[in-house]
């Protein structure tokens, strides 16, 4: 038994067993496989930015990361490179000052960069580039090393962690969850829950949620691609890349390498289990870097990863909320594109809602109920 059950070892189950130990409360983490085996682990590095992002939420997040190694005794690889959203075109020109504006009204500096103090920063950038918003508080984190960094926290803090240890079910007694079934060494397992289940568990959590209680989430599944570029000088780019209208994301990794991703996808291979590399997306994911940066246009595909599976939702926000029939239940899912730089102030958020009862302010707006008329 233990008071709350949380699902799921990635960012957000590991940041929330942290904040619950710390209030004192009982808290076991169960995860299929190993932490850090899904979406919050992989290859390079995430990026850590507020530039179009959810600005409310990332104003607090910009004040936990620098310092959230000393906080919870661990590697995150944080470096605040600054971010640089990209712009070749003159109608991506045109809405870039409202951007801006917006963005300083919410707490984020930005600015808009013209070609020339543009060069300033990034002088191997092709000629076609006109102009940039820059964000110079965005940075990025070792993903792999935060989330294994956290879950030692919340051990420490007093968490049992439960390693491959993957969740079918559940029981209720009414409109509350009462047990969940893990396979823990091989036998499944009910495990009494005290006051709540957090459900975190990514790619798992529409198929349980559908199956347990009937309730269907407008999300799915898919497999972002992500690459390194085997570099045989320095990176030729210093600050974390963005573009207003290529399917892309460059970053500098610490080994030297540059990381290529930003939105193309690899596809489900039913005979090997996970999601693998398509010839052409890797090819078109590479293009895009060389019309940025044609100084990448020698360098060999290093590395090319598609195997940790994200959710998406239809509006490509993520959905935190209780269910009917769950009432005790929190579920967080859909965070690709949103998730990680957030995460230590929205599992924080999330961490406050489960002790108090009471629905952040900056969490409404990931509401199931936005979907209903």
């Amino acid at each position: 038994m233990a008071d709350y059950v949380i699902v799921g070892g990635g960012i957000y189950g590991c940041t929330v067993a942290w904040e619950l130990a710390k209030a004192g409360e009982e808290a076991l983490l169960l995860e299929a496989n190993v932490i850090a085996s899904g979406a919050s682990g992989g290859l390079g590095e995430r990026g850590v930015r507020a530039n179009g992002r959810e600005l409310p939420l990332m104003r607090l997040a910009y004040d936990i990361w620098p310092d959230l190694h000393e906080q919870i005794g661990g590697y995150t690889g944080y470096r605040r490179l600054g971010h640089l959203h990209m712009i070749e075109r003159e109608v991506d020109l045109a809405g870039a000052p409202a951007q801006v504006w917006v963005q300083n009204q919410q707490g984020i500096e930005s600015h808009l960069l013209d070609a020339g103090h543009l060069r300033e920063l990034e002088p191997q950038l092709s000629e076609n580039v006109i102009g940039a918003i820059h964000c110079p508080k965005d940075g990025v984190a070792d993903h792999s090393a935060t989330t294994r960094a956290m879950a030692n926290a919340a051990r420490q803090a007093g968490t049992r962690i439960i390693e491959n240890a993957p969740v079918s079910g559940l029981r209720r007694h009414g409109n509350s969850v009462v047990s969940i079934r893990a396979a823990i060494d091989g036998v499944d397992t009910d495990i009494e829950v005290g006051k709540q289940v957090i459900l975190l568990s990514n790619a798992h959590v529409a198929g349980f949620l559908r199956d347990n209680i009937g309730i269907e989430l407008p999300v799915w599944r898919m497999w972002p691609q992500v690459m390194a570029l085997a570099v045989d000088m320095p990176p030729p780019m210093t600050h974390l890349i963005g573009h207003a209208h290529r399917t892309l994301a460059i970053k500098p990794l610490p080994d030297g390498r540059v990381m290529v991703s930003g939105g193309w996808r690899g596809r489900w291979d039913e005979r090997a289990g996970c999601g693998q590399p398509v010839a052409q997306q890797v090819e078109g994911n590479r293009l895009a870097a060389v019309a940025v940066y044609p100084a990448l246009a020698d360098l060999a595909v290093d590395e090319v990863f598609t195997d940790r599976a994200e959710m998406i939702s239809v509006d490509g926000i993520p959905i935190i909320d209780y269910f009917p029939g769950a009432a005790n239940m929190l579920v967080g899912v859909g965070w690709s594109g949103h998730g990680w730089a957030i995460a230590p102030a929205v599992a924080t958020l999330m961490a406050d809602w489960v002790l108090n009862g009471e629905r952040p302010g900056l969490l409404r707006a990931f509401g199931y109920g936005r979907f209903s008329k």
